[in-house]
């Protein structure tokens, strides 16, 4: 499947012990779901970085979470933006 048009996301951090951090994947950008749970295996794209990894529905229902490993974001943090292209994996 091609991939999505790249679109800015904003970074936040899950509180908790585990630190994750998201980007928000607005509802226009966020591709439906294809796994239980929400769950939508893609290769994201973030500011350059690319690796397959999945997006997972929002718990409001409002577009689509992709955490963001520090090894790709670097020394972003909650609050910086980042640059975000998804491709869909074509289920086999």
């Amino acid at each position: 499947m091609p991939a999505s048009p790249a679109f800015t996301a904003r970074l936040f951090r899950y509180k908790g012990k585990a630190a994750w951090y998201f980007a928000a994947i607005p509802k226009r950008h966020a591709p439906k779901p294809t796994h239980p749970w929400g769950r939508t295996p893609v290769t994201a794209t973030v500011d350059g970085h690319t690796w397959a990894t999945s997006v997972w529905r929002a718990k409001d229902g409002d577009g689509s979470l992709l955490a963001v490993p520090k090894k790709i974001r670097g020394e972003k943090g909650d609050g910086d933006t980042v640059r975000v292209q998804l491709a869909v994996v074509p289920e086999e």
